[in-house]
């Protein structure tokens, strides 16, 4: 594990968002696309997520959770469509042996209560 500065951490800007759609790309066989809500000042963005294989499209639909809304957007599939913030979500396979820890869902972060699109984590 690699230290980082805590000024290097308050860089981060994680928001919540709430998935307003969410499709299996034809070309995919794992990775799931989200239309997220971050609210006003963000507005709606595109995540891509290697999560298909344990959850469904309509699983996400409506939910809220936490994103990383301030990363360099990456071209993913065929078409280079930009996945433009990343979900945060628990990983407990990582702790496991790499064909092990492929059977393992991540555990998506429920809030307790509904917010605000785009309130942010701290």
């Amino acid at each position: 594990m690699t230290n980082i500065s805590f000024d290097d951490f308050e860089k981060v800007d994680i928001r919540i968002g709430t998935v307003v759609a969410a499709e299996v790309p034809e070309w995919s066989h794992w990775v799931m696309k989200l239309e997220v809500d971050l609210g006003d000042e963000i507005g709606r963005k595109n995540a891509f997520s290697g999560i298909m294989k344990f959850y469904k499209p309509e699983d996400l639909i409506g939910h809220q959770f936490p994103f990383v809304v301030n990363l360099e957007p990456k071209k993913i599939g065929p078409d280079k469509e930009l996945s433009e913030v990343m979900m945060i979500m628990a990983s407990p396979g990582d702790a496991l042996a790499e064909k092990e820890a492929e059977e393992v869902a991540p555990v998506l972060f429920k809030l307790q209560k509904e917010v605000p699109n785009g309130t942010k984590v701290r």
